[in-house]
C-alpha cells in the first residue's frame, strides 16, 4: 500500500479516511457483506447466533464508554468534545436500552456472566489500548474503524424491514441519519488531523485501522463458530 502522501498526490480531493478505507477494501467488503446482515435483515438469523452475538457485543459497552471518555478528554477543543459526549449519552441510554431488551427477549439473564470469544478479547484489547495511548488520533481511528463499517453495513440493507424488533432496530440503530452525521464529523476529525501525523503516525494509524477492520470481520464470524 502507499503511503498517504503517494496516494494522495493522483487525488486532489484525497481524504484521509479514503486512504485507510482503500487499504483495507477487501477485508471491509468480507465484513459488511456478510451473512450475519443479510440473515439479520431477512429475519432468518438463527436465535442461537444472534444471542451469541449480541451477548458478546454488550460485552464492549463497558469499555466503549470508557473510549469515548478519554475522547472527549483528549479532544482539543469544547467544539470536538461535545459531539463525542452526545454519542456517549446515546451510547448508554437507547442503545443499552436496546441490549437490554433484546437480550431479555433471548432469554439472557446475565449477558455479563458470559465467557468471551478470542475475537471479543481482541476487540477489548484494541479499545483499551487506543483509550490509554493519549492520542486523540488513535481513539478518533477505532472510532471511524468500527463505526463507518456499521454505518455501511446497516445502510446497505436498511430497505428491508424484518419483523421482530430485535433485529428490525440493531439496523436502524446504525443507519438512520444522525448516526450518519457523526460518522461524517469521526471521518472529519480524522481528515483534518490524519494528514499532520507525519508518515510514522500515519503509519501507526493505519495499524490500528487494519487491527480494527480484521476483528470485525472476525466478530462477525464469530458469531456462527
Amino acid at each position: 500500500m502507499q503511503d498517504f502522501v503517494e496516494w494522495a498526490r493522483a487525488r486532489p480531493d484525497a481524504r484521509f479516511t479514503n486512504w485507510l478505507r482503500a487499504d483495507v477494501a477487501a477485508v471491509w467488503e468480507q465484513a459488511v457483506d456478510h451473512r450475519f446482515a443479510h440473515e439479520l435483515a431477512a429475519g432468518t438469523i438463527d436465535d442461537g447466533v444472534f444471542r451469541r452475538y449480541l451477548i458478546q457485543d454488550y460485552s464492549f459497552i463497558d469499555v466503549f464508554c470508557t473510549l469515548l471518555g478519554f475522547a472527549v478528554g483528549h479532544a482539543p477543543s469544547l467544539q470536538d468534545r461535545i459531539p463525542l459526549a452526545q454519542f456517549l449519552g446515546l451510547v448508554t441510554s437507547e442503545e443499552n436500552t436496546y441490549f437490554e431488551r433484546a437480550l431479555a427477549a433471548l432469554g439472557v439473564d446475565d449477558a455479563a456472566g458470559q465467557p468471551l470469544l478470542p475475537a471479543t478479547h481482541g476487540f477489548h484489547e484494541l479499545l483499551g489500548t487506543a483509550a490509554h495511548s493519549g492520542s486523540y488520533e488513535q481513539i478518533i481511528t477505532v472510532l471511524v474503524a468500527t463505526e463507518w463499517l456499521y454505518l455501511d453495513w446497516a445502510s446497505r440493507v436498511a430497505d428491508t424491514r424484518p419483523e421482530r424488533f430485535i433485529h428490525a432496530e440493531w439496523i436502524e440503530l446504525h443507519a438512520n441519519p444522525g448516526f450518519a452525521d457523526f460518522v461524517g464529523w469521526l471521518r472529519g476529525q480524522l481528515d483534518r488531523d490524519g494528514p499532520k501525523l507525519g508518515a510514522d503516525g500515519q503509519a501507526r494509524v493505519l495499524e490500528t485501522f487494519r487491527r480494527a477492520i480484521d476483528l470485525e470481520k472476525a466478530f462477525f464470524d464469530a458469531a456462527y463458530d
